[in-house]
């Protein structure tokens, strides 16, 4: 399992500017991540495990909107039901971080990256992101460039349309 260190280790390799907080306390959900550094919860950027059929795909989306696997199903030529989440046991074995720790990148292999468009906008405003960490109490600060950048992301809309969301 890879931790924080790794992912310090990452970014130093790598001469990527971003920071690891370390914080007193776990941030499992948007909201709370957000209400510990101090954010907007649209700074908080989430990286999710999808398969479609049985390549991996990691989205990238911010705050607590949800991702539209009918995106991912058209990008990838597969039927919206043959994009599912990844288990917690997935993510470990593929990403190498535990399900609500994983970064955006440095995992145990490149993974193919799509990035909602809201991360352009942040970038474009010159806003912060917070991104996880590697462990349950700590988060990747950085600017959302640099994210897209090194994930070699592709920015797409992921969202579900706002009629549809919870």
């Amino acid at each position: 399992m890879l931790t924080p260190m790794d992912l310090q280790t990452f970014l130093d390799t790598h001469a990527i500017p971003g920071q690891l907080l370390f914080l007193s306390e776990p941030t499992p959900t948007v909201e709370i991540a957000a209400r510990v550094v101090g954010a907007s919860p649209d700074q908080i950027a989430k990286s999710i495990l999808f398969f479609a059929d049985a390549q991996p795909v990691l989205a990238i989306a911010c705050g607590a909107a949800r991702i539209d696997r009918r995106v991912i199903a058209a990008l990838y030529g597969v039927g919206r039901k043959r994009v599912t989440l990844a288990s917690p046991a997935e993510v470990l074995d593929t990403a190498g971080y535990e399900v609500g720790a994983m970064p955006p990148f440095g995992h145990l292999t490149p993974l193919p990256t799509l990035a909602d468009l809201a991360l352009l906008r942040l970038a474009e405003a010159d806003q912060p992101i917070y991104a996880g960490g590697g462990g349950e109490n700590v988060l990747l600060r950085l600017h959302p460039r640099d994210l897209l950048r090194v994930a070699a992301a592709r920015p797409v809309d992921l969202l579900l349309p706002v009629e549809e969301r919870p």
